[in-house]
Protein backbone atom coordinates (compact mmCIF):
# COMPACT_ATOMS: atom_id res chain seq x y z
CA UNK A 1 0.00 0.00 0.00
CA UNK A 2 1.47 3.38 -0.96
CA UNK A 3 1.29 6.31 1.39
CA UNK A 4 -0.84 9.38 0.79
CA UNK A 5 2.33 11.45 0.31
CA UNK A 6 3.71 9.06 -2.31
CA UNK A 7 0.38 8.98 -4.13
CA UNK A 8 0.35 12.80 -4.32
CA UNK A 9 3.90 12.80 -5.64
CA UNK A 10 2.97 10.35 -8.42
CA UNK A 11 -0.14 12.37 -9.24
CA UNK A 12 1.92 15.58 -9.63
CA UNK A 13 4.59 13.69 -11.57
CA UNK A 14 1.92 12.36 -13.97
CA UNK A 15 0.42 15.82 -14.43
CA UNK A 16 3.91 17.17 -15.14
CA UNK A 17 4.73 14.52 -17.75
CA UNK A 18 1.34 14.93 -19.47
CA UNK A 19 1.75 18.71 -19.50
CA UNK A 20 5.24 18.51 -21.00
CA UNK A 21 3.94 16.16 -23.69
CA UNK A 22 1.07 18.52 -24.50
CA UNK A 23 3.50 21.47 -24.55
CA UNK A 24 5.73 19.75 -27.10
CA UNK A 25 2.67 18.99 -29.25
CA UNK A 26 1.68 22.64 -28.82
CA UNK A 27 5.07 23.73 -30.12
CA UNK A 28 4.14 22.01 -33.39
CA UNK A 29 0.41 22.76 -33.62
CA UNK A 30 -0.60 26.43 -33.77
CA UNK A 31 -3.93 26.06 -31.94
CA UNK A 32 -2.44 24.12 -29.03
CA UNK A 33 -0.91 26.29 -26.31
CA UNK A 34 2.67 25.62 -25.27
CA UNK A 35 3.45 28.05 -22.48
CA UNK A 36 0.36 27.22 -20.43
CA UNK A 37 1.27 23.53 -20.36
CA UNK A 38 4.90 24.34 -19.52
CA UNK A 39 3.78 26.44 -16.57
CA UNK A 40 1.51 23.62 -15.39
CA UNK A 41 4.42 21.17 -15.75
CA UNK A 42 6.68 23.51 -13.80
CA UNK A 43 4.11 23.72 -11.00
CA UNK A 44 3.65 19.94 -10.98
CA UNK A 45 7.36 19.15 -11.03
CA UNK A 46 7.94 21.62 -8.18
CA UNK A 47 5.75 19.30 -6.12
CA UNK A 48 7.10 15.98 -7.39
CA UNK A 49 10.64 16.06 -8.87
CA UNK A 50 13.44 18.51 -8.22
CA UNK A 51 15.39 16.95 -11.10
CA UNK A 52 12.60 17.44 -13.67
CA UNK A 53 11.84 20.92 -12.36
CA UNK A 54 15.50 21.87 -12.82
CA UNK A 55 15.48 20.30 -16.30
CA UNK A 56 12.52 22.44 -17.37
CA UNK A 57 14.08 25.62 -15.99
CA UNK A 58 17.37 24.91 -17.76
CA UNK A 59 15.81 23.78 -21.07
CA UNK A 60 17.45 25.65 -23.95
CA UNK A 61 14.23 26.75 -25.63
CA UNK A 62 11.60 26.76 -22.89
CA UNK A 63 13.65 27.57 -19.79
CA UNK A 64 13.98 31.31 -20.45
CA UNK A 65 10.22 31.65 -21.07
CA UNK A 66 9.40 29.91 -17.80
CA UNK A 67 12.02 31.87 -15.85
CA UNK A 68 10.80 35.18 -17.27
CA UNK A 69 7.24 34.34 -16.34
CA UNK A 70 8.13 33.19 -12.83
CA UNK A 71 10.36 36.17 -12.06
CA UNK A 72 8.55 39.01 -13.83
CA UNK A 73 5.15 37.75 -15.02
CA UNK A 74 6.30 39.16 -18.34
CA UNK A 75 6.78 38.06 -21.96
CA UNK A 76 9.60 39.37 -24.16
CA UNK A 77 8.50 41.48 -27.13
CA UNK A 78 10.15 39.14 -29.65
CA UNK A 79 8.24 36.20 -28.14
CA UNK A 80 4.98 38.16 -28.32
CA UNK A 81 5.62 39.00 -31.98
CA UNK A 82 6.43 35.39 -32.87
CA UNK A 83 3.39 34.02 -31.06
CA UNK A 84 0.90 36.47 -32.53
CA UNK A 85 2.45 36.10 -36.01
CA UNK A 86 2.03 32.31 -35.92
CA UNK A 87 -1.58 32.75 -34.80
CA UNK A 88 -2.28 35.21 -37.61
CA UNK A 89 -0.59 32.93 -40.16
CA UNK A 90 -2.69 30.00 -38.95
CA UNK A 91 -5.88 31.98 -39.46
CA UNK A 92 -4.80 33.18 -42.91
CA UNK A 93 -3.87 29.63 -43.91
CA UNK A 94 -7.31 28.44 -42.81
CA UNK A 95 -8.88 31.15 -44.98
CA UNK A 96 -6.75 30.15 -47.98
CA UNK A 97 -7.58 26.47 -47.52
CA UNK A 98 -11.30 27.27 -47.42
CA UNK A 99 -12.13 26.27 -43.86
CA UNK A 100 -15.81 26.45 -42.99
CA UNK A 101 -17.26 29.58 -41.44
CA UNK A 102 -17.77 27.79 -38.13
CA UNK A 103 -14.10 26.76 -37.97
CA UNK A 104 -13.01 30.29 -38.84
CA UNK A 105 -15.22 31.79 -36.11
CA UNK A 106 -13.89 29.33 -33.53
CA UNK A 107 -10.30 30.00 -34.61
CA UNK A 108 -10.84 33.74 -34.51
CA UNK A 109 -12.33 33.55 -31.01
CA UNK A 110 -9.63 31.26 -29.59
CA UNK A 111 -6.66 32.84 -31.34
CA UNK A 112 -7.95 36.35 -30.69
CA UNK A 113 -8.39 35.67 -26.98
CA UNK A 114 -4.93 34.12 -26.64
CA UNK A 115 -3.34 36.92 -28.69
CA UNK A 116 -5.03 39.53 -26.52
CA UNK A 117 -3.74 37.82 -23.39
CA UNK A 118 -0.20 37.68 -24.78
CA UNK A 119 -0.18 41.28 -26.00
CA UNK A 120 -1.45 42.62 -22.68
CA UNK A 121 1.25 40.91 -20.61
CA UNK A 122 3.99 43.27 -19.42
CA UNK A 123 7.22 43.53 -21.37
CA UNK A 124 10.43 42.32 -19.81
CA UNK A 125 12.04 44.92 -17.52
CA UNK A 126 15.01 46.77 -18.99
CA UNK A 127 18.27 45.57 -17.50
Amino acid sequence: MISKCTAKKYMWLSIGYISVGLAFIGALLPLMPTTVFLLIATYAFTRSSKRLHAWLLSHKQFGPLINNWQKHRAIENKTKIKAVSVMAATFVLSLILGASALILVIQLAVLGTVALFIITRPDMPKV
